[in-house]
Formats: C-alpha cells, structure tokens, sequence
C-alpha cells in the first residue's frame, strides 16, 4: 500500500485578485483533494489561476499523520488568515512532527490540514548526557533584574538552610524548620493544603531570606523530547524564596500594594527549544504569572554570542524578551510588570544541576552542574 499519493483534485481556497494592496504578483491557494484514507500537510501556491499538477504534492496515508491546530498568525486581511501549524497533542509522549508548514482560513473556516507523526518513538537524534552540556553552555539565558528588585533567586537548599519553616494544618502554631537536605519534607500524597512552607518567623531572618542570594544562586534543568523527538526542549528553572507584593496601575494613578500578589517560594522558568538534528535554537518559552509566550529566536535579543537576553519583572518575576512596562490588564488598568536592563543579572549557564531527562531513562539523573 502506498503511503504517499498524488491528490485527486484542488480546491481553490482564496486569491489576491480583488485586494487593493502592494503586491508583486497575484497569489491562488490551492487545497490538495486528497483520496479516502489519505491526508493533505499543506498547501499549494501559484500565480496561475490554472490548477497545479498532482505532482506538485503528496497526500500521506492518515496513520501516518495527527490533527494540526493553528497556533501562530503570519498575515491575513479582509477574512483570510494564514497560521503555522503545529501538532495538536503537544505531550513528551507525543509523535506529531512540528513541519513549519501554514493552514489558511477563509471566512473563519480552518482548511484541513494534517501534521506528519513518526510511527514508532525513536530517541536516536535527541541529545544524550554529554551532548547535553554544550547545548545549555551555549544557550542558557541571561536573567536581567529590575534595578530596585528586593526579591532575589537563591537555592531550594539556600531556603531550607536559612530559616524556611514547615507547617501543618491543624498545628499552625509550631512550625518545624526544614532539614538542610529537605528530609523532613512531606512526600507523596496530593496537593491538599496539609502542609505549606514559610520564611523565617524572626523580622532580621525573614528579611535575609526574602531578599534570596544571587551571588550563590542556581538554576534546575528538566529536558524532554518534544514534536516525536525531533525537537529537545531544555527547561531552566529559577527558585526565588519570595514573590514581593504587586504594584497596580489605574491609567495615571499607580498604587502600590504591601501585601497583595506575596507567598513564599516562587518557581519561573524559561524554556529553549533547540533542533535535534541542527542544534539550532528554535524558540523560548518566557513564563508570565499563569500563563506565558513563544517568542521565535530571530525575534530575541542575544548577548554573548548566543545567550538570550531575559527580563525579569520587578517583584512578580514574570519573564519578557524586551525590557520595558509590560501591562496585565486593558485600558490602562491593571498588574504593572516593570523590566528593565541593570547590573543585577543572573547567567544561567554558570551554575546549573540537571534533575530530570526522564528520555535518558532515569527520572532523575545525577547532577550534571555547570561550571
């Protein structure tokens, strides 16, 4: 049985005759009619109003493919849209290949258009332990602070060994401290609301431990295969002890809160999105409070050769590319994230511990730290 096949027909999706703008040349789009038990990748584009020859493109057997969503707009005007197009299941265990390919959109409707998966899991191209190494030396961000941030990285091990407390519900009045190795943490279980951490009791502790350590701060790797293993996700986590109170902003009028948006142990993260087969940086995932944005590598400022400049807000830590007031809120209200480029910055390829690669076959491997 063949698993690629010439389409049987096209339909016409759209063409730029009736646009009144700037254009070299006219443009058709064309959906590949693809036979039963087959699915088209993508499009086909001429400046012909004349159907393109079935050899143009290749339908695959649909075992072979996933649903697509769309997920990143390139250009439209007057009801067509063209999107890049990714698979829809996005898991570690996922087989769909990320191809680069475009779906349009004609009127609102989406054109069907399917995503290549491999048939079996197959990690020969994703980077093992010691590939691992030069890829996050190359590419490991630089976090830049807000020069007036109080609210500074440390360690998980920093937080326990300098004063962070364990409580348990029902016995808030005697918190325990935390061993220096975690030991007495809780373990297993759900997240309940059992047991919570918190800083120091003491005003002169409490404040040491809030304010982090970044000159003996670290970062924690995770790296998992992503799009059927053709791509290497390396996931940088940063730990800050606390998360500082938040500043809203009500058109002209900006009010600072003293408690509002503060809890003990703030987890961010960055993520690099690196080809299995090129080494290249494809994108970074920048975490922002709950939700977050992939930002391609063309469009991110670099220094050092290859490490991407990150900005860190001031007190929330939420991550940006570009420094500057980034507003959570509409119409000249809401949360105010203030970054800015300052001496306070933390280069997250000088001090790192790999925990998690669970594709090399160990959830946690033994530390690999930076130099």
């Amino acid at each position: 049985m063949n698993m690629k096949i010439a389409p049987v027909d096209y339909i016409s999706l759209w063409n730029s005759l009736s646009f009144e703008i700037d254009q070299d040349g006219i443009g058709f789009i064309w959906l590949p009619k693809c036979p039963d038990g087959y699915k088209a990748l993508g499009h086909v584009v001429t400046n012909s109003t004349q159907k393109p020859s079935p050899d143009k493109i290749r339908c695959v057997k649909a075992e072979l493919t996933e649903q697509c969503e769309h997920y990143k707009w390139i250009w439209g005007a007057e009801g067509f849209n063209v999107y890049i197009t990714r698979p829809s299941n996005k898991g570690t265990q996922a087989m769909g290949v990320h191809l680069g390919s475009f779906v349009a959109q004609v009127g609102g409707v989406m054109s069907d258009i399917a995503c290549l998966k491999n048939t079996k899991s197959d990690l020969s191209a994703v980077p093992t332990l010691d590939q691992l190494k030069p890829l996050i030396d190359a590419y490991a961000p630089w976090v830049y602070f807000h020069p007036d941030e109080k609210y500074l990285p440390a360690t998980v091990e920093w937080f326990f060994e300098n004063g962070g407390l364990l409580y348990k519900k029902g016995d808030e009045a005697n918190p325990v401290p935390i061993m220096p190795d975690g030991s007495n943490l809780p373990q297993g279980g759900s997240d309940d609301d059992a047991y919570w951490l918190d800083v120091p009791v003491d005003s002169d502790a409490r404040d040491k431990v809030e304010r982090g350590d970044l000159a003996r701060a670290k970062v924690y790797v995770h790296v998992k295969p992503m799009f059927g293993a053709t791509f290497t996700d390396i996931v940088i986590w940063i730990y800050y002890p606390f998360n500082g109170p938040a500043t809203i902003k009500f058109k002209f009028l900006n009010i600072k809160f003293d408690h509002l948006g503060e809890h003990t142990g703030d987890w961010e993260h960055v993520t690099l999105r690196v080809n299995n087969f090129n080494g290249e940086l494809k994108s970074i995932y920048f975490s922002e409070h709950i939700g977050g944005t992939w930002v391609d590598a063309t469009d991110i400022e670099f220094q050092d050769r290859n490490k991407a400049a990150v900005y860190a807000s001031k007190h929330g830590h939420a991550f940006y590319s570009k420094p500057g007031l980034v507003l959570d809120g509409s119409d000249g209200i809401g949360l105010r994230n203030d970054c800015e480029k300052a001496d306070l910055h933390l280069d997250t390829g000088i001090c790192y511990t790999l925990v998690s690669a669970e594709y090399l076959g160990t959830a946690v491997v033994e530390p690999l730290d930076g130099a």
